[in-house]
């Protein structure tokens, strides 16, 4: 069942929790590709010096973190990889929730054409244990890119759906990367699944 506006519409450290265990979809050439959450991190631009809307900061590249609840934040970071974000709370508050890790579960092999532009049988063990663990891969295997940036995640494009799998212990950590972020990078904002 696909989670509806309600969903985001909450604390983005709620919902980044709430993401771990779930399927996301991400519609491509007729087909739909699917992969299980196990990996995010919380911004709240109020309080989160890592957050891009950190002071109320709205850019062009910003809008769309302030805007309603349930919409696709995708840039590009080092000028190479995409990152995928679900905008969270209610419009003018700029928080949202990094997509970082999925597991594949259905049309897996897209997945590997879209990333490595082989197919299955011709990647290595490390391509295989690497086609979607981090965002910028994600991304790539998932074909998303700043195009769809303002996406509505109640649509059918790319959207979230809660198939019940609770089968874990969820995990909190620190965020990976924002080291220039002062007290915000103690923050325990990262949720993964426990020993994966």
């Amino acid at each position: 069942m696909k989670v509806d506006r309600n969903f985001y519409n909450r604390d983005a450290r709620i919902v980044g929790q709430d993401l771990i265990g779930k399927t996301l979809v991400r519609k491509y050439n007729h087909t739909l590709i699917k992969s299980r959450i196990i990996e995010t991190e919380a911004y709240i631009a109020a309080i989160d010096k890592a957050s891009h809307g950190y002071g109320g900061k709205i850019t062009p590249r910003t809008r769309v973190m302030f805007g309603p609840p349930g919409y696709t934040y995708v840039y590009l970071i080092y000028g190479m990889y995409y990152c995928l974000n679900f905008v969270t709370e209610e419009e003018g508050v700029g928080s949202g929730v990094l997509i970082r890790a999925v597991e594949p579960l259905e049309n897996i092999e897209q997945m590997y054409l879209n990333r490595y532009n082989k197919p299955l049988n011709e990647l290595t063990n490390y391509q295989k244990k690497n086609l979607s663990n981090g965002p910028g891969k994600l991304c790539n295997a998932l074909k998303i890119t700043t195009e769809h940036n303002g996406i509505d995640l109640t649509a059918n494009e790319i959207y979230v759906e809660d198939a019940g799998y609770k089968a874990f212990t969820l995990e909190k950590s620190k965020r990976i990367n924002i080291d220039y972020a002062e007290e915000a990078k103690d923050f325990l904002w990262r949720y993964t699944i426990k020993d994966l």
